[in-house]
């Protein structure tokens, strides 16, 4: 592959490609022999870090079509460069970083092979050390060895089978049984209903490896079995119809908890015992009011488009202090770590999207470890007479919020939308009832305080595409429509851009 195609490949501190035929237009470039010259290139990499050959690596994978021709490959590659390869088969990713810490596994190096939420045709590679998982440059530098073609040269390697999702299963509910510490010790959750939605993921084991041992009526829970078509809805919290699917679900099995996650559980969202969907702005205000409980007062670290309301129950009514940065999981991560190195406590690192990483936790973003933690908070509440949507009735909701996603027509997108958002920055201040936020990470942020407006709006470059995603809330019905209208006007009279959203 040339060198650019290799770049292609690089999604952040990802990789990502089109495995499968399938979608037109999409070619595919994520084939088994790349992946061995992936494999290849990360146990060099890794060896260099660590300082030794004699690597051990777990290898796991979600329920995506190519996901076992791409994990073969990529062992049949460590094994041929003398590794020591934990097969764990179908896991979850937070389960891949966990075989580097975990005795008596204590991998070097973990890889899941995913791609996240992304159609079936798509797949990819994230990588761990007991570090944590990789960082951007760090598979710039991995794609890097590929382009170089370098190989190890060693004896030849073993890989071994193992059921690492059951030993990551009895952390989780381990941790519920202590925490908990219900009179009978080991069935804490014996009463209550509770729904998991595995969306044909990888998730399913959290219903029969975690809930169902500690004696939870798991009955309703739905799509459980792995399946890559992914036939019922995208196994994703931030879909509209997989919210409503496991909403339905709780009412219709009158369940005291729903819990769905994503593909490879690294996200998840929860439903409350009247079928509410509790994710994005409501996710982040149940788990900093839990966070809360146990770290008082410490910093929550958010993305760019959290709520005033978000902003404000953090601040004033649990007495944290809300840190809203960067969108991107490990830019919310990183900047919750760095802030603990620089002495201000930040237990929690968390994105609407419904990635959560907890100090506690290795600042792992693992959906089913924040799952456990909210099955944890609704048992001991339970005993006081008390739901999990008593510790977020404070939170102001708005009227209405809407995402709009603006394309970029030109070849240098990024450039081209930094001069659209620096040109919306004087648009905004030379607007009446209009007030750029401050100390914005991202962007330009807007606080729109005309009678008619009471909201905001962000304007954001997006990560990877030719995209500027444009957020806007308002407090009053026909709000969002009527900052849109002269959000409209100005885009209008700017160049290569693409203004079907506001259509639709």
């Amino acid at each position: 592959m040339k060198n650019t195609d290799w770049k292609k490949l690089q999604n952040g501190s990802d990789i990502r490609g089109v495995a499968l035929q399938g979608i037109a237009g999409q070619e595919v470039n994520l084939t088994p022999k790349v992946v061995s010259q992936i494999a290849q290139a990360f146990c060099q990499w890794l060896a260099k870090k660590i300082g030794a050959n004699d690597l051990v690596i777990a290898v796991g994978m979600d329920s995506r079509l190519s996901g076992e021709s791409l994990k073969s490959a990529f062992i049949d590659a460590c094994i041929r460069a003398g590794v020591q390869v934990l097969d764990c088969g179908m896991a979850s990713t937070p389960a891949m970083f966990m075989t580097t810490v975990t005795e008596p596994f204590k991998a070097d190096g973990g890889v899941m092979l995913t791609a996240s939420h992304l159609p079936f045709n798509r797949n990819g590679l994230k990588f761990f050390t007991a570090d944590g998982g990789l960082e951007k440059t760090d598979i710039t530098e991995i794609l890097n060895y590929c382009e170089d073609g370098v190989e190890l040269n060693a004896d030849h390697g073993l890989c071994e089978k193992i059921p690492f999702v059951d030993a990551y299963s009895a952390i989780l509910a381990n941790r519920i049984c202590e925490e908990v510490k219900a009179d009978d010790f080991t069935k804490p959750l014996k009463g209550f209903k509770i729904i998991v939605d595995a969306g044909n993921g990888a998730g399913g084991f959290y219903a029969d490896k975690v809930l169902k041992v500690l004696g939870a009526n798991v009955e309703g829970s739905q799509f459980l079995d792995p399946d890559g078509n992914f036939p019922n809805h995208i196994p994703n919290p931030e879909d509209p119809d997989a919210m409503a699917s496991i909403c339905e679900a709780v009412k219709k099995h009158k369940a005291d908890l729903g819990i769905i996650f994503d593909t490879d559980v690294d996200r998840s969202a929860i439903v409350d015992q009247d079928g509410n969907p509790v994710n994005r702005n409501e996710l982040v205000a149940l788990s900093a009011a839990i966070v809360n409980d146990e770290n008082p007062g410490s910093t929550v670290v958010t993305d760019s488009i959290t709520s005033d309301g978000l902003a404000w129950f953090i601040n004033e009514h649990l007495g944290m202090k809300h840190h809203r940065f960067k969108r991107g999981y490990k830019n919310v991560i990183n900047e919750s770590i760095r802030l603990n190195k620089e002495g201000e406590e930040s237990c929690l690192a968390i994105e609407t999207s419904g990635h959560a990483a907890l100090k506690e936790n290795y600042f792992l973003d693992d959906g089913a470890y924040l799952a456990t933690k909210i099955v944890i908070k609704m048992a001991k509440l339970a005993k006081e007479g008390k739901k999990l949507s008593d510790l977020i009735t404070a939170l102001p909701v708005p009227a209405e919020s809407k995402e709009y996603r603006i394309g970029i027509t030109t070849e240098d997108f990024k450039t081209h939308g930094e001069a659209v958002i620096e040109k919306l920055t004087a648009f905004a201040n030379d607007n009446a009832g209009w007030e750029v936020v401050p100390n914005n990470y991202e962007g330009v942020r807007v606080s729109c305080k005309n009678d008619n407006e009471k909201g905001w709006f962000l304007l954001r470059l997006s990560l990877h595409d030719p995209v500027i995603p444009l957020n806007i809330e308002s407090d009053l019905e026909g709000g969002v429509e009527i900052i849109a209208k002269q959000l409209v006007d100005f885009f209008s009279s700017i160049e290569n851009l693409d203004l079907t959203t506001f259509k639709k």
